[in-house]
């Protein structure tokens, strides 16, 4: 690959970490970059053997040191540690805030080149734990991006919470029309505080329980049903399979 290729394309995009299926100027320039990576991460791997004072099996597929100074001159960032593109919209963001913008945070707000940065930021943010300590730190220093907080989390349901909710569905539906014959698509609205925040939203306020699907599937594991909560459904009048 010509060395002007490279930087050119560098030039214009702000990096030189194209993705595999980038062209430019009718080269495949992604699938050299790509094979650059691999023979530069080879050498690393060596060196680091050699270092440690092990063997190295083999230098085949390895880059020279004098080929790699090339591209670590173009972007010296061009053969990250960790993935490709985690370091392609770490430096459009940063590319990004230097130009003035702030801090993307919304999902599709701010795309460059094909990158949602809003939406890498808030995968970063929301999957810090996954992290390595490098990233963490450059994120925190460079970009000022800092992990989510307990009270952004969504909340976690529980099985025992999912069933409460479920069954609020299914007493309110029996209290409205006194009995517990549900129609197969038959959906249940409640108020949001009588139900999970995982359910479908619905409108004012409701959020929507597919209450006729939950019954026919609470039929379906009847005999590993606790027996406290069999008793909770046929105090509402339930129709098991077998006994109707």
């Amino acid at each position: 690959m010509n060395k002007a290729i490279a930087k050119e394309y560098a030039t214009v995009h702000d990096h030189f970490l194209p993705p595999t299926t980038a062209t430019w100027d009718g080269h495949p320039i992604g699938v050299w970059a790509k094979n650059a990576r691999a023979a530069a991460r080879r050498a690393r791997e060596n060196e680091e053997l050699r270092a440690a004072g092990l063997p190295v099996p083999s230098a085949a597929g390895a880059m020279a040191e004098a080929r790699r100074d090339e591209p670590d001159a173009i972007d010296p960032g061009w053969c990250p540690v960790w993935d490709t593109a985690w370091q392609r919209c770490y430096r459009l963001t940063q590319n990004h805030i230097q130009a003035g913008g702030t801090l993307p945070e919304t999902v599709g707000g701010v795309v460059v080149h094909g990158e949602d940065l809003g939406r890498w930021v808030t995968a970063q943010r929301f999957g810090w734990e996954q992290l390595l300590p490098a990233q963490q730190w450059i994120l925190e220093n460079t970009l000022k991006i800092a992990p989510a907080g307990e009270d952004e989390r969504p909340v976690k349901q529980t099985q025992d919470t999912k069933w409460a909710a479920n069954l609020a569905a299914a007493r309110q539906f029996h209290a409205r029309q006194g009995h517990l014959r549900v129609p197969r698509k038959h959906a249940e609205h409640l108020e949001a505080e009588n139900a999970l925040s995982g359910h479908q939203g619905g409108a004012d306020g409701l959020v929507v329980v597919k209450l006729g699907t939950w019954l026919d599937n609470v039929r379906k594991r009847a005999a590993k049903l606790p027996e406290q909560r069999r008793t909770d459904l046929d105090q509402l009048g339930m129709r098991w399979y077998g006994r109707e």
